[in-house]
């Protein structure tokens, strides 16, 4: 496949895409649809993968929907700070139910594409409740690093946590590759970082942190998490790297 960067894709006028699209809560024309597939395919492109033709019901969906987000619930214990900037924060985040997907492609960032695709579908309608579920942020998928200490396993879980309606009773998907899991409490030391998350930034971002926090056994060295708050199709994202503290 041909691959393009992200500057390349300066010539996609994002704000319009979605300005076009949030503005008009009816269903888009053809050439609108064919218009905002196709920047899609573009990003995608700079992960080396491709959007099936079918995706283009859940783009749209999700492109129209942009600002109806739910948080994932959280609650922050601290928050530390260096000249006036939050160097990092401990959160931690309550029992909850996710549907996570496990893909093992080639490379870190075309497991969580096709990850999240399968995700969009079941938030889209292929559910056991036949209807849009609405979107939660972040997206987190969990890293295993193998025994040497720096090179990432081959599967990586995608999850996405269930909005607050479908918690008690939660909603199915049609896709045999998506799971729900009720994960138990956790608790997290995150730092923001924003643009691609490949397994070269990722890397970066887990050095980073562990130079800032120093030496400490209060949290697993082989599982991370990489939580996502924007979807694809926007250029430069916010991201977390989140380093997963150990029980006591």
């Amino acid at each position: 496949m041909a691959l393009i960067s992200l500057d390349d894709l300066e010539g996609f006028d994002e704000e319009q895409l979605d300005d076009d699209i949030t503005d008009n809560p009816e269903p888009v024309g053809d050439e609108e649809q064919e218009r905002l597939y196709n920047h899609w395919q573009a990003v995608a492109s700079t992960h080396q993968v491709s959007v099936p033709q079918e995706m283009t019901g859940p783009i749209q969906e999700m492109t129209r929907r942009n600002q109806e987000r739910e948080p994932v619930p959280s609650v922050t214990i601290s928050r530390h700070e260096k000249l006036g900037e939050v160097v990092y924060e401990e959160r931690m985040y309550p029992a909850g139910h996710w549907a996570c997907v496990t893909k093992g492609e080639k490379l870190y960032e075309q497991s969580i594409s096709m990850g999240f695709m399968k995700l969009m579908r079941f938030i889209c309608k292929e559910n056991s409740a036949g209807r849009y579920l609405g979107m939660t942020v972040p997206i987190v998928n969990n890293i295993h690093i193998t025994e040497d200490g720096f090179t990432f396993k081959k599967d990586i879980l995608t999850a996405y946590y269930l909005p607050a309606e479908f918690q008690a009773n939660p909603v199915q998907p049609t896709d045999p590759d998506i799971i729900i899991v009720r994960r138990e409490a956790f608790r997290v030391i995150t730092r923001i970082f924003y643009g691609t998350t490949t397994e070269e930034t990722i890397t970066q971002q887990i050095n980073m942190l562990w130079e800032i926090l120093g030496a400490t056994d209060d949290v697993h060295r082989d599982s991370y998490m990489v939580a996502v708050y924007e979807n694809p199709g926007v250029t430069c994202r916010r991201n977390e790297i989140w380093f997963i503290r150990r029980e006591p």
